[in-house]
This record gives structure tokens, sequence and C-alpha cells, in this order.
């Protein structure tokens, strides 16, 4: 089964694994979420979908159909709730 990143939701694969505080790989957050046992940005659930919403063309590349920037967002704003990281 395929792990995501519990922050931004990039599917996680072994180069790109965050670290813990000991140097080991953590295997909830990507590298660059999580790095030496601490997020590597403070900020908002909402902040943090307007970061990523700027990959959209990157995400587009593995789609049957291209999702606008704002649909993105929006597809965001149901998932992250869901990751660890953002859930209340």
């Amino acid at each position: 089964m395929e792990k995501f990143c519990q922050s931004c939701g990039m599917p996680l694969t072994d180069e790109v694994l965050g670290t813990n505080a000991d140097g080991s790989k953590n295997e909830e957050y990507c590298m660059y979420c999580y790095k030496d046992g601490a997020f590597t940005n403070d900020c908002t659930m909402e902040e943090m979908i307007d970061f990523c919403a700027q990959f959209v063309d990157e995400v587009n590349k593995n789609m049957p159909q291209p999702m606008t920037k704002e649909q993105y967002k929006q597809m965001m704003q149901q998932y992250f709730p869901t990751l660890k990281r953002w859930q209340k």
C-alpha cells in the first residue's frame, strides 16, 4: 500500500523520507516537511495547501484529467484534514 506524507500528501518513497532527530528515516513525513525530528516550516493547513498548489503542474503529469490550481486546492481542502499533522 502506498504511503503519503502526513503533512503535504506527497507519495512517500525511501528517497524522500524525512529524518528523525537521531538521523533515522521517518516513515510518516517527507524530507520537505520533516527534517531532524522537526517540521521544516511552521504553517497552518491553509498555508500548506497554498504552498502545495504551486506544484499542480507536476501533479497533473500523473493524472488522466488535468486539474486547475483551484480544483487542486479544493481537493486538498478535503484531503488534508485526514492527514496526521492536520487532525485536530
